[in-house]
């Protein structure tokens, strides 16, 4: 273990189990000084009543908790939703997009404080260890990193547990807690416990923010939104910033059973994991982009859109958000968006958000073109030619092999 020159650390700090004990490791095994910084990306506000006093009592010479938010949502979700990243089909990338912002805010304590080090809770197992770092590397390769679960011997909950209560050090964690959890204002996702078998059914324990679809209202509720340059500006008619139209968003999402998905995806670091992800704001508002998209976009842009979603997606999900390559894709994204305005309306019932109205001044959709009845714009005669030329290489090799 290398604890040479190290006299200030910064640890990333949500109070749960991990991060508790992580603290007093630190102070142990390097000897010097740990800074607690908690970011506030939405998660339960229950959370992070008491944070700074459960960190002090933890053996944190400061607490510094900072508000995300906005930043979060505006400058990281909404970005990704302009490019359509779905990471393998289905995830919107909620616990992905997190990172990037908690581990900028991190190093910019770590600056302010004079740390010499970072450090983060993520096990040796998963990806978030290697969002954390790239972003290290990136913003401020000079400090060094510290990875507790690569270094100590703790290797279970009941082994944290008890080495809290050796130290008299509270905590609120409790064997009974099985499920590991991500929330945000984005999403909530969950993992471990029933889930750890794909075999098994997830009950309802593993989902927190949504109705049972089933159970949903029986009568569907719609909601309009206005789209900007490819971004949510408003809900129903209220202007809103980025942050207060997915609350607003999630709501009524989470109501209806919005959001839910149960997915096997592939890690970064090589494993399958199995989880249940929740993002009821999320959803309705990725299918309100995309009904814009429809009207506005032609053939050629939407497949150039969807090829930058599938690119950004891995790009996101393995935590390259400080580099080229991301801020390319993403420049790319806005430049198809700056045509992407319009309204749409959202129907919510059992589980679905369906567009089920949609329109826009910037609309390629012509009804006089598009129509079955009688119009006076289209020579059908003209779809000949076309397709002569369009199959003359068939025609040609056909002949050849005749």
């Amino acid at each position: 273990m290398q604890t040479q020159n190290i006299n200030k650390i910064v640890l990333a700090y949500s109070g749960g189990l991990d991060t508790s004990a992580i603290i007093p490791w630190l102070k142990e095994n390097y000897g010097c000084e740990v800074v607690a910084f908690v970011a506030n990306v939405g998660q339960d506000p229950a959370d992070l009543e008491g944070v700074e006093k459960k960190a002090m009592q933890s053996g944190a010479s400061e607490c510094h908790v900072v508000d995300l938010r906005e930043e979060f949502i505006r400058e990281y979700v909404y970005p990704v939703l302009q490019t359509g990243a779905l990471y393998e089909g289905t995830y919107l990338l909620g616990t992905s997009m997190a990172r990037p912002i908690i581990a900028k805010a991190q190093v910019e304590v770590a600056l302010k404080v004079g740390a010499d080090a970072l450090c983060h809770g993520a096990t040796g197992k998963g990806n978030d260890q290697v969002r954390f770092e790239s972003t290290y590397a990136a913003l401020a390769p000079q400090l060094k990193v510290i990875a507790p679960w690569r270094e100590w011997d703790l290797r279970s909950r009941e082994a944290l547990l008890d080495y809290l209560k050796q130290r008299d050090i509270p905590t609120t964690a409790s064997l009974e807690k099985i499920y590991s959890r991500d929330e945000n204002a984005w999403h909530i996702s969950t993992e471990g416990g029933v889930l750890e078998s794909p075999a098994n059914a997830a009950n309802q324990d593993c989902w927190v923010w949504t109705v049972d679809p089933l159970e949903a209202p029986e009568q569907p509720e719609e909601v309009t939104l206005t789209v900007e340059k490819g971004k949510v500006v408003a809900v129903n008619g209220e202007r809103l910033s980025p942050f207060q139209a997915l609350e607003k968003l999630n709501v009524l999402g989470a109501k209806h059973g919005v959001g839910r998905i149960d997915i096997v995806e592939n890690r970064l670091v090589g494993m399958k994991s199995r989880g249940c992800y929740e993002t009821p704001g999320g959803t309705i508002m990725v299918n309100a982009l995309r009904a814009v998209e429809q009207l506005v976009l032609d053939r050629d842009s939407f497949k150039w859109r969807e090829q930058l979603g599938l690119e950004m997606s891995y790009v996101v999900y393995d935590g390259r958000w400080f580099t080229p390559i991301r801020k390319a894709l993403q420049a790319s994204a806005e430049s198809l968006a700056e045509e992407l305005n319009g309204e749409v309306v959202i129907r919510l019932y059992k589980g679905h958000a369906t567009a089920i109205k949609k329109k826009s001044d910037n609309s390629l959709y012509s009804e006089e073109f598009a129509t079955f009845g009688e119009d006076e714009v289209y020579d059908h005669s003209h779809a000949e030619g076309f397709i002569r030329l369009y199959s003359l290489s068939s025609r040609i090799r056909a002949l050849k092999q005749q």
